[in-house]
């Protein structure tokens, strides 16, 4: 356990239910990988705290059912820059 009792997965369950961020967004602010978050905030958490778990998977079903918007979006923007047309 971390200094203040908590394991690294609760921590980072936390943030991303704070925030409501992305894996890839949770990764980024604490310099770890997806692959290291998403491990940490399906498989150990399960184990660890059920309740926070539960929480934590509605916001990844979110996430995932919206994925192809942020996609569609991010497409959408490097083609405008592509043709020199600033984003909205």
């Amino acid at each position: 356990m971390s200094a203040m009792g908590k394991e690294r997965c609760e921590i980072l369950a936390e943030y991303l239910i704070e925030y409501g961020l992305t894996v890839r967004a949770v990764a980024h602010v604490f310099s770890i990988s997806k692959s290291t978050v998403h491990k940490d905030i399906t498989e150990k958490l399960e184990r660890i705290n059920p309740d926070l778990f539960d929480r934590v998977r509605a916001i990844l079903e979110k996430n995932k059912s919206e994925r192809h918007l942020r996609g569609g979006e991010a497409t959408r923007v490097k083609y405008l820059k592509k043709k020199g047309k600033p984003s909205i």
